[in-house]
């Protein structure tokens, strides 16, 4: 054999690109999908913005849906994380939004999808997406005439769903794109699935003030040392102690399930409404109250007042385990 000094060395191998977050628009352009690379996914309605699924890596499903959910554009969704603006629940007394129905307009609009976002992992040993970020909006002119006529103020929404390895994180910019000032609430209602409400409770209440809505007339008092436990129709606003920054946690059985941590939302509403469930028609299982809890987090204490081109921002951060 003749000996080449000169012979051309091996071409290095290319390498491919990194796994990618797959994102896919489907049910007629109704329904917006994300995968991460290690497969947690997360499902968003484009009416309402809604949440409906969030699965971690292993396709265990995070959030709790009815099984009558109207996912048809027809009706406010019963599940997943609607998200509420401009007003929780009614206020009859608040003049400006006195004339929307129950929790506002947002989660009975249709969103336009404004696009992804996504991050690479530093410590992946594959540099794939860590986490994908997609970006929803809603303004004036994506609302209905009656929605038009009983809020006429110029307004902006970004609203951002991103999906991570350990969790989920939602987040909603608020802007007045109008002439005047104007005032608002806003609340992410979060439907957390849980096999057994007997066996859950919520740390991060405690020593906390909170109205109660169960109580006739609603009361306002002072929570025990202890976490919170659901033994029977509950409906209150608590303003944490902690503050945003404390995390407040959902436990069954003794082992953490999910963490709640807030910026700028003061508020955490507690919900579950027992066998008044057996009530709703867009409710299902009848039973399904002892697989789901909401814990939501708000500003629906009073009410955020924006002036003209003023901005207003508040998020929570959801993570899983331990």
């Amino acid at each position: 054999m003749v000996d080449r000094p000169k012979k051309p060395s091996a071409l290095s191998a290319t390498p491919g690109l990194a796994p990618q977050a797959q994102i896919n628009i489907s049910h007629s352009n109704s329904r917006v999908s994300a995968v991460l690379p290690t497969g947690e996914s997360v499902e968003i309605l484009l009416y309402g913005a809604t949440i409906i699924s969030w699965k971690d890596a292993q396709g265990n499903e995070k959030l709790w849906l009815s099984e009558k959910a109207k996912l048809d554009a027809s009706k406010a969704v019963r599940g997943g994380i609607p998200l509420v603006f401009p007003v929780f629940g009614t206020a009859p007394d608040h003049e400006a939004t006195s004339k929307l129905p129950q929790h506002g307009f947002a989660r009975t609009s249709r969103w336009e999808f404004l696009g992804k976002s996504t991050s690479e992992s530093s410590s992946s040993t594959d540099g794939g997406d860590s986490s994908v970020k997609l970006d929803f909006g809603l303004s004036t002119s994506n609302l209905d005439e009656a929605s038009k006529k009983a809020w006429p103020h110029g307004f902006g929404l970004i609203y951002s769903v991103t999906l991570g390895r350990e969790g989920l994180t939602t987040s909603i910019v608020v802007r007045n794109e109008g002439d005047t000032a104007w005032e608002f609430q806003t609340l992410m209602h979060t439907y957390f699935r849980i096999n057994d409400i007997a066996a859950v409770s919520v740390s991060g209440l405690e020593q906390s003030s909170y109205i109660d809505k169960v109580t006739v007339p609603i009361s306002t008092t002072t929570s025990p040392a202890g976490p919170v436990t659901i033994t029977g129709k509950t409906d209150r606003v608590y303003t944490p102690a902690g503050g945003p920054g404390a995390p407040v946690v959902i436990s069954e059985g003794g082992q953490n399930k999910f963490s709640i941590i807030r910026d700028n939302m003061n508020e955490v509403v507690v919900w579950n409404p027992w066998v008044d469930a057996k009530s709703m028609a867009d409710f299902a299982p009848a039973e399904g109250y002892k697989n789901m809890i909401c814990v939501e987090a708000g500003a629906v204490k009073g009410w955020q007042k924006l002036e003209a081109g003023e901005t207003w921002e508040g998020s929570q951060v959801i993570t899983t385990g331990n």
